[in-house]
């Protein structure tokens, strides 16, 4: 359903929508250049303003993850990764290779992955942006690949998710795997949030959407002034997500699928001391949606939001908290979403003819 914007609103979108980033002509990652998963303060690929790295990070002892991240905050918060479900370990390497392939190996020199296929056409240099999104251009500056079309968890400014293309939410906060939900733009032009088929990424049950499904060409588009909005291949304004306007050149800006199933537009300041945390854009409801991701799933066959026999509320904050009933107690302590078991044995009333003996 098409909203009626103010006219003055959807012209100011349009004057705002991404550049392009064809012709990007900064270049900083030449060919045969390589970086090491090692322990301590890792090298990276940075930017020009240096606001953004590719490298390796390391989550704990499990291993490093191939991942562009806000260089200049303390978090270091991750924006996109390339093994997010099979971390790299100490000694492995990521290439830029000499025909032009960017390539993950391990340790022992064997391909893990490729990190960006580009088929028979090799890059000729690669580049971290100001933009947070690391671009493999050809001789003509041309983009061969780019980590924008290739989203995990979340969006940035300027970035554009296309139809058929997704976000998939991090299983915990500091587990970078797959979780249970995801985001999707489907070929309809209907943007869906879906409980996933844990640890399968299969959509099951549908708890948010836009409703814009006017047909394909749709694309979810983060723009320059901070509004996330879905427009049709026309360019008609179709929903707005985010209207959330805070200055880019003030604030750091994503918007991400977290692990509780919820959508965020955050923003940071950039003069912020290390004190200062990620805060949603605004302490209103229009900076997340589900409004109450207890509520929205309510699959009769599913388990809800924190898993079975459990309970699900919002707090202050408006993120789900989840508890068990009395004589209850979680499954596990570290992943409270998996629900709730009983503290009790469960009286069998048997056999009349047992109850009599």
């Amino acid at each position: 359903m098409n909203l009626r914007l103010p006219y003055c609103f959807c012209f100011f979108l349009l004057l705002q929508l991404p550049f392009s980033t064809n012709g990007q002509a900064y270049k900083n990652v030449s060919l045969g250049s390589s970086l090491t998963a090692a322990s301590g303060d890792l090298p990276a690929w940075t930017s020009p303003s240096g606001e953004f790295a590719f490298g390796f990070q390391q989550v704990g002892d499990a291993g490093y993850l191939l991942a562009i991240w806000f260089n200049k905050i303390p978090e270091r918060t991750i924006v996109w990764s390339a093994n997010r479900n099979n971390l790299a370990q100490r000694g492995s390497t990521v290439q830029l290779t000499a025909d032009g392939q960017l390539v993950l190996n391990d340790r022992s020199g064997t391909r893990i992955r490729n990190t960006a296929y580009l088929g028979g056409s090799g890059a000729a240099y690669g580049a971290m942006l100001d933009t947070g999104n690391f671009v493999l251009s050809g001789q003509a500056g041309d983009t061969l690949w780019q980590s924008f079309d290739e989203p995990t968890d979340t969006l940035l400014p300027t970035q554009i998710l296309k139809s058929g293309a997704q976000l998939i939410a991090p299983y915990l906060e500091k587990n970078y795997s797959d979780g249970r939900f995801k985001l999707i733009l489907q070929d309809d032009g209907n943007l869906v949030m879906y409980t996933t088929a844990y640890p399968l990424t299969t959509s099951i049950f549908p708890y948010w959407s836009t409703g814009s499904s006017e047909g394909s060409g749709n694309q979810l588009i983060f723009n320059q002034s901070g509004y996330v909005y879905v427009v049709a291949s026309s360019g008609t304004i179709l929903n707005p997500v985010f209207s959330n306007p805070v200055p880019l050149q003030d604030f750091y800006h994503r918007a991400t699928i977290d692990y509780d199933g919820v959508f965020r537009q955050y923003v940071y300041p950039k003069s912020a001391s290390s004190g200062k945390r990620w805060a949603m854009a605004l302490t209103t409801s229009t900076n997340f949606v589900p409004p109450d991701i207890c509520l929205a799933i309510s699959y009769p066959l599913g388990s809800g939001a924190c898993g079975f026999n459990s309970l699900c509320e919002l707090g202050d904050d408006q993120r789900p908290s989840c508890r068990c009933p009395t004589g209850y107690s979680f499954y596990d302590q570290d992943d409270e979403r998996k629900g709730c078991k009983k503290n009790f044995i469960s009286q069998d009333c048997g056999h009349p003819s047992q109850r009599n003996r």
